[in-house]
């Protein structure tokens, strides 16, 4: 992981970015203190446990008919 100070990362930021995407995080210092990472949004969610989408899906119910039944009612008229 590369550290940057604040004021280069700042400087920077469109090529720290890049290196995030193609290195990994990147470590941000300020007064000579780590005080943040620059991380890849895939590898965020990947790390928080939000579900994805295709998880969602596979987890969804299964075998629960469907009610696609309708009304009996006739069609309203619309006047334009």
């Amino acid at each position: 992981m590369h550290t940057w100070q604040l004021q280069e990362a700042k400087n920077r930021f469109s090529e720290i970015v890049d290196m995030t995407l193609n290195e990994g995080p990147q470590l941000v210092t300020r007064r000579g203190q780590d005080v943040v990472v620059i991380l890849a949004a895939k590898d965020y969610r990947r790390m928080s446990g939000a579900p994805s989408l295709l998880s969602t899906l596979f987890s969804a119910p299964r075998g629960e008919p469907l009610d696609l039944a309708r009304a009996k009612e006739p069609i309203r008229e619309v006047k334009l």
